[in-house]
């Protein structure tokens, strides 16, 4: 499904204590597939309890680039993203940035 030159890194963010979220899986993950050709997120899964909201988040990484941080995107959550999870969606991303960018740098340049 993915090919050779894809990596997989999860970025995880505290969701508030009244989360469904937390009570299932005490902590929000995304998980980024992403092609380090171009840097662009493939694929994404999170840890959300709701189809609808994992399908959400998808359309707003999918296709962008993860190279570096973009305050685009954090304002495109923050713009159009209103559930309990909002910050920690972009805290997930900040750590799964940081994550891609240390995996990126050791193993493909």
């Amino acid at each position: 499904m993915y090919n050779e030159k894809t990596v997989y890194v999860i970025g995880h963010g505290k969701t508030s204590s009244d989360n469904a979220i937390t009570e299932q899986f005490k902590i929000f993950f995304i998980g980024f597939v992403i092609d380090t050709t171009n840097d662009e997120v493939v694929d994404l899964s999170c840890s959300s309890t709701i189809p609808t909201t994992q399908q959400f988040i998808s359309s707003l990484f999918v296709g962008k680039r993860f190279d570096q941080y973009y305050r685009d995107i954090e304002t495109n959550i923050t713009r159009r993203y209103f559930g309990t999870s909002q910050k920690a969606i972009i805290i997930a991303y900040k750590d799964a940035l940081k994550k891609y960018q240390e995996v990126k740098s050791k193993h493909y340049e």
